[in-house]
């Protein structure tokens, strides 16, 4: 299934943006007979505390307007004069279902997606949307991959773009742009399954393209914050002493951490673990050999060597941009996209894998 056309409205120019909860991440890219390459790149932290001029403002609006600073901090530095955005969203507000039923005319098939997103998706699907696309297997079959997402969910991130003078012509799931990412980007292995485990700092994303094409996507809501508490809880210090030692540029590796950083990942893994033995019973088929590890957290010392330690596959930290050409321009500013690239470029997959969408 190539999930790089999902709309068609005619060629335009667009760029991808990943709005999390701790930073944003901002690509664009030009794709050409070689492929991919890498046009204007940008990701900035979502600043914490609060300014002179936030005084008596709610976290909640405090959020907001430091995330639309954010933004506009990274669309100043990447120099991106468009305002046609791709973007995304992930969490228990969104549902990845696959559906077969057996072969309806064309008319009939809106109806029973509907009816089965109903039946299947954790929300009231009245209260949101729902998109669908088909994946034929056989003539006797209709049968696809359904999307849906509450109103809510869409609401509030449509909401930050019009705040930041952006038009979103496409939202996306995160998992399946970390699938469009990784089939742009990677050679699958024929007859297995391949796992994506995007690790950012409030959710994990885990996503598996199985060998007939069939996307599964989980999102699980233990990722980087959680675990930076438990370990700052352990060891009896701020959470951002713990962010500094895991993510700081020494050379030196946290080892005073490592034991604890060990105990607060057990969560997660066991939960990836039994969603992976979950996927391999129901689509009867084996384990990925590898799973490519992305998202911002996962940048942290020793993070995924805990996961491949734990995991029952290989976990390998994954760049997605050790496959793509850079193009972002010479002088300082290009450099320091490369640059970014090369030092941030597993924090940035959804965010390609956004900007590779086909509008």
């Amino acid at each position: 299934m190539d999930w790089e056309r999902v709309l068609n409205f005619g060629p335009a120019e667009v760029f991808g943006l990943d709005i999390g909860s701790s930073a944003v991440k901002i690509i664009r890219l030009h794709k050409d007979d070689g492929g991919y390459a890498v046009t204007a790149a940008a990701i900035a932290n979502i600043a914490a505390g609060k300014d002179d001029d936030d005084f008596g403002r709610d976290n909640s609006d405090l959020m907001e307007i430091n995330t639309i600073r954010a933004i506009q901090e990274c669309l100043e530095f990447a120099q991106i004069q468009t305002k046609l955005v791709v973007c995304s969203v992930c969490g228990p507000q969104i549902a990845v279902r696959d559906f077969r039923f057996p072969l309806l005319p064309h008319g009939e098939i809106e109806p029973a997606v509907m009816l089965e997103a109903t039946q299947s998706c954790p929300f009231n699907v009245k209260d949101g949307a729902i998109d669908y696309q088909l994946i034929p297997v056989n003539e006797n079959e209709t049968s696809g991959v359904l999307v849906a997402a509450t109103n809510a969910v869409l609401k509030n991130k449509i909401n930050l773009l019009q705040e930041a003078s952006l038009d979103c012509v496409m939202m996306d799931i995160d998992g399946l742009a970390l699938l469009n990412c990784f089939n742009a980007c990677e050679r699958r292995e024929a007859g297995r399954p391949t796992s994506v485990l995007n690790v950012g700092s409030s959710y994990t994303n885990l996503a598996i393209i199985g060998s007939n094409n069939w996307p599964f996507i989980r999102d699980v809501a233990y990722a980087g914050n959680d675990i930076t508490e438990e370990i700052a809880n352990e060891k009896n210090i701020s959470k951002e002493s713990v962010k500094r030692a895991l993510f700081s540029d020494s050379a030196e590796a946290p080892v005073e951490l490592h034991d604890s950083l060990e105990k607060a990942c057990w969560k997660l893994t066991a939960d990836v673990t039994k969603t992976l033995r979950y996927y391999t019973a129901q689509e009867k088929t084996t384990l990925a050999e590898k799973i490519y590890v992305c998202g911002g957290f996962a940048l942290a010392k020793g993070f995924v060597e805990i996961l491949n330690s734990q995991l029952p596959a290989e976990a390998v930290l994954w760049n997605p941009f050790d496959k793509l050409r850079c193009d972002t321009g010479l002088g300082h500013r290009g450099t320091m996209q490369k640059n970014a690239l090369q030092k941030s470029g597993p924090a940035l997959t959804v965010a390609a894998g956004l900007a590779m969408r086909s509008i």
